[in-house]
């Protein structure tokens, strides 16, 4: 019993780690702002692979990897879930340097929701009346949002259903999540690096031509990508999903507070009671898993 005990405290302590991280990530690209995002995703994209390519040797999961790359329903999934995972990133990173933390936040706070709304749509599961109730008091929030914006909250509707549809793919997929993310980004390695060599070529590539400190934030793109990913799936496996999805509320909170009192954007009343909407939505949609130990869809940058 106390093994088990340590164990769950440790995978929750990994949990907090991992969405603490995903959270300040504003932070880090901030830092990187005046590097158009696609360098930004290119470079986050090829480091990345880099670290988990020698994870996957250490983990001794190669010939795992190489398995997947002859069975073409394999690499039709991963390669899906990378389309949807890049485009998140893409957009994540452009709208932080943008201006838009507040907004980007609401995106993965809205992402349980959507998620479990395409479950519903696509996999035809049966959703409880608490559960419709959340995702129209979200739909409310989203409404209240476009009257102040003047127009609908695109980048944090972009950012859930984006991620929400990758969540689905790799729930369906076959792969670990180490293996599963190596697969994928190797998918996107050949592009990225293709794109940063002709950015490097037409005089605009960033790498080694900025300052020292933009040259390592670069550099550290792949290690900010994966330390989190490798706390997540550790944390995954030693405590119930139930948990981790309630504490990945950390992530959409911390990037809230990031935008609001770091960045200073603006929040109107209007915005906040949009934002409170959604917020209530979620406690209800939490409470409603818990009450019935139900797993909480879970997030993750």
């Amino acid at each position: 019993m106390p093994e088990e005990g340590s164990s769950t405290t440790r995978g929750i302590w990994q949990a907090i780690g991992a969405f603490t991280i995903w959270g300040l990530f504003p932070i880090y690209w901030k830092a990187l702002t005046g590097i158009p995002a696609s360098q930004l995703v290119g470079h986050r994209i090829a480091w990345s692979f880099a670290l988990l390519i020698i994870a996957v040797f250490v983990r001794g999961q190669w010939r795992t990897l190489r398995q997947a790359v002859t069975q073409p329903r394999t690499v039709l999934a991963y390669l899906t879930a990378a389309v949807m995972v890049s485009a998140n990133w893409l957009i994540f990173v452009w709208a932080v340097n943008a201006g838009y933390v507040v907004e980007s936040s609401l995106g993965y706070f809205m992402n349980p929701l959507i998620s479990v709304l395409l479950g519903a749509v696509l996999l035809k599961e049966r959703l409880r009346a608490l559960q419709w109730t959340a995702i129209a008091l979200a739909a409310v929030g989203v409404a209240a949002l476009t009257l102040d914006y003047g127009r609908p909250p695109w980048i944090a509707l972009a950012l859930a259903s984006t991620f929400a549809t990758y969540g689905l793919v790799k729930k369906l997929a076959p792969l670990g999540p180490v293996v599963g993310l190596t697969f994928e980004t190797g998918l996107l390695l050949i592009p990225a690096v293709a794109y940063l060599a002709l950015a490097e070529r037409a005089g605009t590539g960033a790498f080694l031509h900025s300052s020292a400190t933009t040259t390592v934030l670069l550099m550290g793109a792949g290690v900010v990508t994966t330390v989190p990913l490798l706390l997540f799936s550790s944390a995954a496996k030693q405590i119930p999903l139930s948990v981790l999805g309630l504490v990945q509320y950390i992530t959409p909170t911390l990037q809230f507070l990031v935008g609001v009192f770091l960045f200073h954007e603006a929040v109107s009343r209007y915005a906040l009671l949009g934002f409170g909407a959604v917020w209530v939505a979620l406690a209800i949609f939490g409470a409603e898993a818990l009450t019935r130990r139900a797993p909480v869809p879970v997030v993750a940058d």
